[in-house]
């Protein structure tokens, strides 16, 4: 005769020693309570403005610096740019053409926000 087991009777008594072994420490932890935590033994001294105001815009100069140098347009200076061209506008009475060369070559030749018409002095007054 053979004796055939299943295994779900070995899981269930497994399960019970897991489960009454980790009850144990939980029920004695609630009967002690929590820890009291130690006093401090040292005091917060006062912020000085200055010195947290000179890190603050020495960590901006660093934070924005590459930012206002970034390259712009990932195609600049090659044969599939977008931005390399130029439209020009003649008007009459001999005045001169007026061109969109100014707005995009900043751009078409690899320059970043620095480098842009109207975006580059604005951008000079942050650090960096």
């Amino acid at each position: 005769m053979t004796r055939r087991t299943s295994g779900l009777g070995l899981a269930a008594v497994g399960a019970a020693l897991l489960l009454g072994s980790a009850a144990a420490p939980a029920a004695q932890a609630a009967e002690q309570g929590a820890p009291e935590l130690p006093t401090p033994s040292a005091h917060l001294s006062k912020t000085e403005v200055g010195p947290a105001v000179h890190a603050t815009t020495s960590a901006l100069g660093y934070a924005f610096a590459p930012a206002k140098s970034l390259r712009l347009d990932p195609f600049a200076q090659s044969s599939a740019d977008l931005l390399d061209n130029e439209l020009a506008v003649k008007p009459d009475q001999g005045l001169r053409p007026v061109t969109t060369q100014t707005l995009t070559g900043p751009l078409s030749n690899g320059g970043g926000a620095k480098d842009l018409v109207g975006v580059g002095p604005a951008l000079g007054l942050l650090p960096g």
